[in-house]
């Protein structure tokens, strides 16, 4: 994943389902231990309810005053039962609880006060506390019993789950859209920024500009003196190219000058050998001073050409000049187009470009396009084309393919494509 936006939002999910999981499970815990405590709170209430409602007669039987207050220790099988033991015997028990007696773990005479304990009841594991009360020291004492299933507790603490797990997921889910809204906003300069460096590269502006955070303006300040100083760089290249080019062309026209001495005194093979090489290197000083004077024309940053324009004044140019060779020279390139170039560079390697490809051509030479956004341009012809050993070669400033035709090495090539990027200058 290579977009800190998601990066971000997805570190920002997962920190949030993990505290909000974390946080469902301790308050799951807490709840658990705070309705159980009420539970048993409760059947300490009941039990102590039903000893005071106890009654014993001479015949060692027991009755209640009264049923006890929660009705529901009066419904058959209900889950809340009581019972009164002495001896392993049933003394009473309520008309909620039916089968065998309850079993509970022995008591030793100094087990005094309320055991908790959890065992098999009627209808399933039982929740209970007794009270063992002696009488006699010598006698087994009355175990009063009391109880609740432990279904109940289970049921009480699964509600609450579910709705504890409802709405902590509605709030994970609104955390998360809060998250990723958060982070959208926060990475808006960076956006803004963006947009800012595709202007300089499309050639609408020549520095970044817009209303940035203190944080993010330092960064653009340097941005902006690094395009200055680029340009800056890339012009005094090209300027100081151009000066060496003037300087050259004293010694060169006496080199010139000293080979034509050369013929006239016989040595024609040394003389035609220099005339070559000096016309070679009168090209490479024309075409730098060419360019010299373009770049001094313009400011670096910023410059877009009219890709169309350019096309048809070239397509214009070049079909006069090969109309009496049958070659038709295509355009189709869309209007309200532009390429991030120099028009005087674009014109340039075009007219390169589609007169080589009108030597080679069959009929047709194609100038067209490449992309949506008119990223670069591509001449095309119907020409044989080269030969893979032989681009190598002809990629490279001043050599030729062919050294018995006409030309310096310093023109484009035939049937490739040149592309100028929107990030290009």
């Amino acid at each position: 994943m290579t977009s800190l936006k998601s990066r971000l939002i997805l570190a920002a999910s997962l920190w949030i389902a993990l505290g909000t999981i974390g946080a469902g499970l301790v308050l799951s815990a807490i709840f658990k231990h705070h309705v159980t405590t009420q539970f048993y709170d409760e059947l300490h209430v009941h039990l102590d309810e039903l000893q005071r409602l106890a009654e014993f007669h001479q015949d060692g039987s027991l009755h209640l005053q009264r049923n006890l207050s929660d009705p529901r220790y009066d419904v058959p099988l209900s889950g809340f039962y009581w019972e009164v033991q002495k001896d392993g015997k049933v003394l009473a028990r309520s008309a909620s609880l039916e089968g065998p007696p309850l079993s509970m773990p022995p008591d030793a005479p100094n087990d005094i006060g309320v055991h908790s304990h959890v065992i098999e009841g009627p209808t399933g594991a039982l929740i209970a506390v007794e009270k063992a009360v002696w009488e006699d020291p010598g006698e087994r004492p009355d175990r009063f019993i009391i109880g609740t299933d432990e279904r109940h507790l289970d049921a009480v603490v699964a509600s609450f789950n579910k709705t504890l797990s409802m709405s902590l997921a509605a709030f994970g889910l609104s955390l998360v859209g809060a998250a990723a809204l958060l982070i959208l906003y926060a990475l808006k300069p960076m956006r803004q920024l963006r947009t800012a460096l595709q202007s300089v590269r499309s050639g609408h502006a020549s520095q970044l500009s817009g209303q940035f955070p203190t944080e993010v303006v330092p960064l653009v300040d340097d941005l902006n003196r690094l395009l200055t100083s680029t340009g800056d760089l890339i012009q005094r290249a090209r300027t100081q190219a151009g000066n060496m080019a003037h300087g050259l062309k004293t010694p060169l026209a006496i080199v010139t000058d000293e080979a034509y001495r050369l013929g006239d005194q016989g040595q024609d093979q040394a003389s035609s050998t220099i005339l070559g090489q000096c016309r070679k290197m009168q090209s490479h000083i024309d075409y730098q001073i060419a360019r010299a004077r373009a770049v001094a024309m313009r400011s670096t940053p910023g410059v877009v050409a009219d890709p169309r324009k350019a096309a048809l004044e070239v397509a214009s140019a070049l079909e006069r000049l090969y109309k009496g060779e049958s070659v038709a020279i295509e355009v189709d390139v869309p209007e309200g187009r532009r390429l991030a170039c120099d028009p005087a560079d674009l014109n340039e390697m075009l007219a390169n470009l589609v007169d080589n490809a009108c030597k080679h051509a069959r009929s047709t030479v194609r100038i067209a396009c490449i992309g949506g956004d008119a990223t670069g341009m591509t001449v095309e012809d119907d020409g044989p084309g080269l030969p893979p050993e032989a681009r190598e070669v002809v990629f490279n400033i001043g050599e030729r393919w062919d050294s018995r035709a006409a030309g310096s090495g310093l023109g484009s090539r035939s049937s490739v494509t040149w592309r100028a990027s929107t990030g290009a200058t």
